[in-house]
């Protein structure tokens, strides 16, 4: 490969919450016992140095010696144009169907406070990212829960007569969509995403698309823009995307949105500028205008390959060794979600006691609870193979 994706990083001290939050005192996670380092393998940010086009855009801007008051560049819009249009196949996006966002959550509160009335009921489907569980709540907002169903094949569906079921009884007009989602790693088909608009246009939902995994997919499988299978859900849908997820920039700020009815992206606009928070910052724009360059996608690309890797070795892992533990293989994105209700009944333990026995161990996993999997555990594997290896081999021999 061109591009290092087998480097251990050291990230302790380096403002990565990843690893800092572990073992500080009052933090989420536990030090792991003697004789383990931590693998940080819960937030959803990665452990491989930054494409080299990201760092070199960044530097060059730094050497200006102004960093005041700015607009954003006819450059960062067409970055985001030639992105769409190479990767998603979007045609007749233009500048002004883009608006920017600190980050998917504000956007998607935003989008909501134009659709919605605080106190309205919005349909979310369940497993759910647990960022959408605490920005909906606390900005008022009720969620109803559509749950995914696991079909035959092992494979998450979204249930459509539940869907319109809820949606008719709680007279609900919104809808947070993830595509691809999150936290199962289901990438969706068209058809399904056409039923899913069928179902909202035919109860007058507008829907927010959280599209914030679109780049992560693994080999084999093809993102479907919300706004692309229909004019309603052209219309009607905000759709939100960030380098943040495919080029680890979350520390850097900076996401936008597509809305293509004038109306709907006058108010979000409107909506998004009313904290007088919510503006861009000028390294976070020339670090978009990188990631979006050719050597980007030429690194994505590779990404892709690494991770399509990473969840084959651990999917056939864990079905040879972890009896009792079961997950369906990820399409898209870098987490699992492992289901260990059979493992957790078969050996007397709970939930709290195992994911313990990982943090022990240096294994920093992530309590699917908070994600509305009543026996589930979130793992990251955007880490170097070797370092996958390890934490599995830790796992099999000193938990599972």
């Amino acid at each position: 490969m061109k591009f290092d994706f087998t480097s251990i990083l050291d990230r302790k001290g380096k403002d990565a919450v990843a690893v800092d939050e572990v073992g500080r005192p009052g933090g989420r996670y536990p030090a792991p016992k003697e004789g383990f380092d931590v693998i940080p393998m819960w937030i959803a940010d990665m452990n491989f140095p930054v494409v080299p086009a990201v760092q070199e855009a960044m530097i060059a801007r730094a050497k200006e010696p102004t960093f005041g008051y700015f607009d954003p560049r006819q450059e960062y819009f067409d970055a985001i144009i030639g992105w769409q249009k190479s990767h998603n196949g979007v045609e007749g996006l233009t500048a002004a169907n883009i608006g920017y966002e600190n980050g998917v959550l504000g956007g998607v509160v935003s989008a909501l406070n134009v659709m919605c009335s605080r106190g309205d009921k919005v349909l979310v489907h369940s497993p759910t990212y647990v960022g959408f569980t605490h920005a909906l709540g606390d900005n008022g907002y009720d969620i109803v829960h559509s749950a995914l169903r696991l079909d035959e094949n092992g494979v998450w569906r979204m249930d459509f007569e539940d869907m319109e079921r809820k949606i008719v009884e709680n007279k609900i007009h919104a809808a947070v969509f993830c595509s691809p989602h999150n936290p199962t790693g289901r990438v969706w088909e068209r058809w399904e995403i056409e039923r899913a608009m069928e179902v909202y246009k035919k109860h007058a939902v507008l829907v927010v698309s959280d599209e914030i995994w679109s780049d992560i997919l693994l080999e084999g499988y093809t993102h479907v823009p919300t706004q692309s299978v229909s004019p309603y859900a052209r219309l009607h849908t905000v759709a939100l995307y960030a380098p943040s997820k495919t080029f680890n920039l979350a520390g850097l700020v900076g996401s936008y949105h597509i809305i293509y009815n004038p109306w709907l992206k006058d108010r979000v606009d409107r909506e998004s500028r009313l904290s007088s928070y919510n503006s861009m910052n000028v390294m976070s724009m020339h670090a978009l205008i990188g990631a979006y360059s050719d050597q980007g996608a030429a690194w994505a690309a590779e990404l892709r390959q690494v991770i399509t890797g990473n969840v084959d070795f651990a999917c056939d892992f864990i079905a040879r060794h972890f009896a009792g533990v079961k997950v369906s293989r990820p399409q898209g994105t870098y987490m699992l979600f492992l289901d260990c209700g059979d493992w957790c009944a078969a050996h007397g333990k709970t939930m709290d006691e195992l994911l313990q026995m990982g943090w022990d161990v240096g294994v920093v996993w992530q309590d699917g609870r908070a994600f509305h999997g009543k026996s589930h555990i979130r793992m990251n594997l955007a880490l170097p193979l070797s370092r996958v290896q390890e934490a599995f081999e830790r796992l099999d021999k000193y938990v599972f």
